[in-house]
């Protein structure tokens, strides 16, 4: 069956009743038949769609033989005595104890301001104390309320209602039955719901009829995108907005990332907006995941990727910090996840991100806090569950720690699309760079670029992380800002990226005597790797106190197998531990207590070799503590053939570290004179006097 609807099929003109009857015959249905069965009935509904959905209730209860009174917290124009002072109110309480005390016979009151009663926490405010009472003082009444989507009601009021009909939006295949001929012929030759419906999904038929009208243009364009526009930015509140982050343009590297992304979602969606088949697209729509997990480091991109999706979809953006959700107020952290959801389904096609997913939503019996972290993911799974699946509104949730989440928001449904977004290798950050030398006319040269390519492979300096996206984009920023401020106008050299980098550091002032220590021990390590078959290569080393902790370090490239670690690399890790306090003990009268931490190490690595991984002499792996999965712990005699293992382990290496640094120690002394005069080595500096490093 087509999706497409000849124009000549749409009403040529309707009213504001007619398109309410026509939007929702079912929910208007339910509420008649509930109220000739003496039900009181709780409509949720947006307030500008209030009076036009009760006056088509009305008229349906007056046939049926039923009066309505609607308590609106008006003046009545032709009583008698003034009106009561205090507001809407004060007289809208005066109204009901009027119809409550006065009624004998059996009549609807309808109470189109329940949230007047209500604060903003979902209690009662001291007005509602006195009307309570009158709720439930007669039984000849059978009420209707009215509530916003975004309000809570406490029980007393809740309980007051046996049916609830909620009417959020309007349904896709009553779109022709509201949409005029003449407002039609704006998108085209023939009328598309399914186009339609992607823009006003959310919108109520009060409003839609509003909006639909305002849409200017030619008759039956070729190009319908500029109508299409134009309710794009009529749907969109002041508080959300469509991103303009490009995939390509705006976001480098990330080949693996954006093709997922594209393959699971953006291409579907894309090939959903082609068809012409209402069963393709139904199959679409239930396969296209709405709830996913970006996971990933800090810095490393999982929004700039949640607004890249947004572009490439025409969606709004809500972006909402974890931490921020939470109130001490008892069942406000609900109210603002349920005002997030209404947000995003009126301004649909939308995204909810919900950056630190997990500061509330961890695995169920893990809460350390007030325990409203049970309360808000039971909300955010209600509201996820609630959705259309036709809706175009999506939840991302970004985290650094995706093992902590709780697993029923996992489960096939909810968030069962997870992208894992890394920390960017060799190639990531040269395209990362590339995209701003363009946007910041930084004028890379191309020594400059694979230097800062090389130069940003490990730890950022000052720091514990390894660079990541934010630290490239600040890195640029840096660069930019000195370029303008000197007034640069030159391409950007190696030096000038040294400089961005380290020219805001507070450095330590080490004397000459502590340099030297400090020389030697690195050059150690250094002299160590170059000759262990499976070090990683080496980049760069300094004596600055560059890297927070550290009075020097040995910078190391990527690895060429980021996935599978094997013994015999991390038996070079010890070696290459050791060789910071060999060379000490070789070229020094007196070690220095630099190599603490390399020996704690170095044990840790052991210790995991032959307890955790199997790799000593008995294959059975000892762990205790394992949350959850208490392991048995080995015998005494056990303990000791273990420890035995790992001493001997840890001397073998330090054998072998003490016995390069002895062959290579001209290399050795020349690496620690070259570093006391330069401070910095770079890849191509340390050939000259070691060799050229191994993957250079």
């Amino acid at each position: 069956m087509s999706v497409t609807i000849p124009i000549r099929d749409l009403p040529l003109a309707i009213t504001g009743f007619e398109a309410v009857e026509a939007a929702y015959p079912a929910e208007l249905t339910a509420i008649v038949e509930a109220l000739r069965a003496d039900l009181p009935v709780l409509i949720e509904c947006d307030k500008g769609l209030g009076p036009w959905l009760w006056r088509c209730v009305r008229d349906r209860i007056k046939a049926a033989g039923l009066q309505s009174v609607y308590l609106n917290g008006r003046p009545d124009p032709n009583a008698t005595t003034p009106p009561m002072a205090g507001g809407i109110v004060a007289t809208m309480i005066g109204q009901l104890r009027d119809a409550v005390r006065g009624a004998t016979e059996q009549r609807v009151i309808v109470l189109p301001h329940l949230d007047l009663l209500v604060t903003g926490q979902g209690g009662l405010t001291t007005d509602a104390r006195e009307v309570i009472p009158l709720l439930y003082e007669n039984p000849n009444l059978v009420w209707v309320g009215f509530k916003d989507p975004s309000m809570t009601l406490p029980k007393v009021i809740e309980t007051l209602f046996p049916r609830r009909v909620a009417i959020l939006g309007i349904a896709r295949e009553r779109l022709r039955y509201v949409v005029t001929q003449g407002e039609a012929q704006k998108f085209g030759r023939e009328f598309n719901p399914y186009a339609l419906y992607t823009h006003v999904s959310g919108l109520h038929t009060a409003r839609l009829r509003r909006v639909l009208p305002a849409i200017v243009g030619e008759d039956f364009p070729l190009d319908p995108r500029p109508a299409y526009d134009q309710l794009r930015q009529a749907t969109l509140s002041s508080d959300v907005a469509v991103p303009n982050v490009d995939l390509d343009r705006d976001i480098g590297g990330y080949t693996l990332v954006k093709t997922r992304l594209r393959s699971e979602i953006l291409d579907l969606l894309a090939l959903r907006a082609t068809l012409q088949d209402v069963d393709g697209i139904a199959r679409i729509e239930q396969l296209v995941p709405r709830g996913m997990i970006f996971w990933g480091p800090p810095g490393t991109g999982k929004t700039l990727f949640a607004k890249a999706m947004a572009t490439s979809l025409g969606a709004a953006v809500t972006i909402v910090s974890g931490p921020e959700l939470k109130s001490r107020w008892v069942g406000e952290s609900e109210e603002r996840i349920r005002q997030v959801f209404l947000q995003a389904r009126q301004a649909a096609p939308a995204i909810i991100v919900f950056d630190e997913l997990d500061s509330f939503a961890t695995a169920r019996g893990t809460y350390t806090g007030s325990g409203v972290e049970h309360s808000m993911v039971n909300q955010l799974l209600t509201e996820m569950d609630g959705f259309r699946r036709n809706e175009m509104v999506f939840v991302v949730g970004t985290t650094n720690l995706p093992e902590s989440l709780d697993p029923a928001l996992l489960r096939p449904g909810r968030f069962e699309f997870q992208l894992h977004i890394p920390f960017p290798d060799a190639d990531d950050r040269r395209a990362i760079l590339s995209v701003y030398d363009q946007k910041l006319e930084l004028k890379l040269s191309n020594a400059a670029m694979d230097y800062a390519v090389r130069r940003t492979s490990g730890v950022v300096e000052g720091g514990t992380s390894r660079f990541s996206g934010d630290h490239l984009q600040a890195l640029g920023r840096t660069i930019a800002r000195r370029r303008i401020r000197e007034a640069l106008t030159g391409p950007t050299e190696v030096i000038d990226v040294e400089h961005a980098l380290t020219a805001h550091l507070d450095l330590p002032k080490l004397t000459p005597t502590e340099e030297r220590v400090v020389a030697t021990h690195e050059s150690g390590h250094a002299i160590c790797a170059l000759h262990c078959e499976h070090a990683p290569p080496i980049e760069r080393i300094s004596i600055r106190g560059d890297l927070a902790g550290a009075l020097g370090f040995v910078q190391y490239g990527d690895q060429a197998h980021k996935y599978i670690t094997t013994r015999a690399q991390l038996i070079d890790h010890i070696c290459i531990l050791f060789g910071g306090r060999e060379a000490e003990d070789l070229l020094l009268t007196d070690l220095s207590i630099g190599s603490a931490q390399d020996l704690e190490r170095a044990t840790g690595i052991a210790r995991g070799l032959v307890e955790q991984l199997g790799f000593g002499t008995e294959v059975r792996v000892w762990t205790e503590g394992r949350a959850g999965q208490p392991e048995p712990v080995p015998s005494e005699s056990g303990k000791e053939r273990l420890e035995a293992e790992v001493l001997r382990l840890l001397a073998e290496q330090r054998e072998r570290a003490r016995d390069l640094v002895r062959e290579h120690r001209a290399e050795l002394e020349a690496l620690r004179d070259l570093l006391l005069d330069r401070k910095v080595l770079d890849r191509g500096q340390m050939s000259a006097v070691a060799g050229v490093p191994r993957g250079g």
